[in-house]
């Protein structure tokens, strides 16, 4: 009975406390602060006087006091700790989690079981840049045809009436559109700020496949005469065709001029899209740029702990990108979800480095240089190894022809290969004319011609159909380079090509494939390529990215191509 009562006053102690909690102004922590200090303060002739009996009795007294101060300061403390952690749990139910903030990225769902602490991070993603994606996945979905037809939930109408003077202060002066303009309506200055600010904050016009921004972007009515050099072909204008020697180009800003890589690079490729330029190397970061040939902004960065990159690549569908170095693993990061797979090694292989590779044009396929001669296929879906071929030599390069369906292939022993990949098999053997050691291998982009470099640096561009069917000649053998071709790469309508050996300073060249003559004035006298290592051309050919093993990314615009 009396345990009883003893639990139900103790409940009804706690249950007033915590009404009084909200209640007090003051807190009780403060009050026992000021009462004790108001003992303290006590004239000690007057605590003598009141002590002045037995001295027993008056020591006693004293250690029964400090006692009881002692347990009234322990039972304050707790009061304000209670006091202060309910005020916490209201003010985060009124005003949200503001003492635990949410953390990005996590799922609430999330388990803690389904956490395994795998010591260091596989790799991390730098937001330090501008992030440009939308905010609200629902944004994502409008076309841009919606978003025109969007109308302003709530219009302010003294915008109408309102008069600002932007000629009175300094700050607004370039909103002018004519120099003696001072007066404009509220609605016309609210328009002139949001063009303003979309002119200093590109937006993600790189996410939209079908801009029309992006087409019209690099044409001819750009102003181009800027002194880091313009080469222009007088006498030649923009049509189908380009006209051999004198290539018209001007130089822009570095790719990557925002974060330049700390090592040389490796690959460089643009993105379906034309406005995204990817960047990879030695330093373990795989880079993308929004290129605008001005500011070309950062947009992320990716950190490989345990891989090198040797090779990254853009699936053609842009969906996802392959990341490969010299280990038995590589890596593919999905654009849009921003997650990276370690895949590898592959089931029943022993190959050390995947570092060379292809892609197939219709996505569906990854082409590994192996160990011994042999091929390895693997399925972009599963990630697995569907398939193998085997040559009669070492593998030095491979490239993809007739829309994905066949494989060329080059290497120890001289001789150009093709393979039907829907039945495996090697249709076509020949030998590449003057060649020891096939170094590397590209097909244009209509399949009509190949061109075959080896390690004495000449290139041999061959007719497919004549190839194959027993003429072993070559169109024309470009001997321009004298070390090991290391690169090459035909543009979008087979007009130029581009050869590369990274053993030379200022080693690339550009041929005029239809005269089948290089450009005189390329590469630039006055600014140096350094050791260039990769190449790409954007989609509509109107600008060439060139990677160096400075860990710089040197973009051209090409004046006879209008788009990017």
């Amino acid at each position: 009975m009396a345990g009883s009562i003893l639990r139900r006053r103790r409940i009804r102690e706690v249950v007033l406390r915590k009404m009084s909690l909200i209640s007090q102004n003051i807190p009780s922590a403060f009050k026992a602060r000021k009462t004790n200090r108001e003992d303290t303060d006590e004239p000690s002739f007057l605590q003598g006087n009141e002590h002045s009996g037995d001295g027993k009795e008056s020591s006693l007294d004293i250690m029964r006091t400090k006692k009881r101060k002692k347990a009234r300061k322990d039972d304050d403390e707790k009061v304000a700790v209670e006091q202060e952690r309910e005020m916490k749990r209201l003010e985060s139910f009124l005003f949200g989690s503001i003492y635990s903030p949410v953390k990005f990225g996590k799922d609430d769902e999330e388990e803690p079981g389904d956490t395994v602490d795998t010591g260091s991070a596989l790799f991390f993603v730098d937001h330090s840049a501008n992030r440009l994606a939308p905010i609200y996945e629902e944004d994502a979905d409008f076309s841009e045809e919606e978003n025109k037809e969007r109308k302003p939930v709530w219009v302010d109408d003294e915008e109408e009436k309102a008069n600002i003077n932007i000629a009175k202060v300094n700050r607004l002066r370039k909103l002018r559109k004519e120099e003696d303009e001072s007066l404009i309506s509220g609605s016309e200055y609210v328009l002139r700020l949001r063009a303003q600010h979309a002119k200093l904050n590109p937006g993600t016009e790189w996410s939209q496949l079908d801009s029309k921004l992006r087409n019209n972007r690099y044409s001819d009515d750009e102003s181009s005469d800027d002194e880091n050099g313009v080469v222009v072909a007088r006498g030649y204008k923009n049509s189908g065709k380009l006209w051999p020697g004198l290539l018209e180009y001007s130089v822009l800003v570095n790719g990557n001029a925002e974060e330049p890589s700390k090592g040389p690079i490796n690959s460089v490729q643009f993105h379906r899209n034309a406005q995204l330029l990817l960047t990879a190397g030695l330093d373990r970061r795989l880079r993308f740029f929004q290129i605008d040939g001005k500011r070309n902004t950062k947009i992320e960065s990716i950190f490989l702990d345990d891989c090198p990159i040797r090779k990254a690549s853009f699936l053609p569908d842009g969906s996802q990108v392959i990341i490969a170095g010299r280990r038995n693993f590589f890596y593919s990061f999905d654009l849009e979800k921003a997650k990276v797979d370690k895949i590898g090694p592959l089931v029943g292989r022993e190959e050390k480095s995947l570092e060379v590779f292809e892609v197939s044009p219709d996505s569906s396929t990854f082409a590994f240089v192996g160990n011994e001669g042999y091929i390895l296929l693997v399925s972009s879906k599963t990630k697995e190894l569907i398939g193998t071929l085997k040559m009669n030599g070492t593998v030095r390069s491979l490239s993809f022809a007739n829309d994905g369906k066949q494989l060329l292939s080059s290497g120890g022993d001289g001789q150009v290969y093709h393979w039907d990949l829907r039945t495996g098999a090697c249709f076509h053997k020949a030998v590449d004319e003057g060649c020891i050691n096939g170094t590397a291998l590209c097909t244009s982009p209509n399949g009509t011609m190949f061109a075959a470099g080896s390690d004495s640096g000449i290139v041999n561009i061959y007719n497919r159909e004549e190839f194959l069917g027993g003429k072993r000649k070559p169109i024309k053998a470009i001997e321009n380079l004298t070390t090991k071709v290391d690169f090459l790469k035909f543009n979008n309508d087979a007009q130029i090509l581009a050869i590369c050996s990274s053993m030379q300073k200022n080693s690339l060249k550009l041929v005029h494939v239809p005269s089948f003559t290089v450009f005189s004035n390329w590469p630039p006298q006055k600014k140096a390529l350094h050791y260039p290592r990769c190449l790409d051309f954007s989609p509509g050919g109107g600008i060439m990215a060139v990677g160096n093993a400075a860990g710089k990314v040197l973009l051209y615009k090409l004046h006879h191509y209008h788009h990017a």
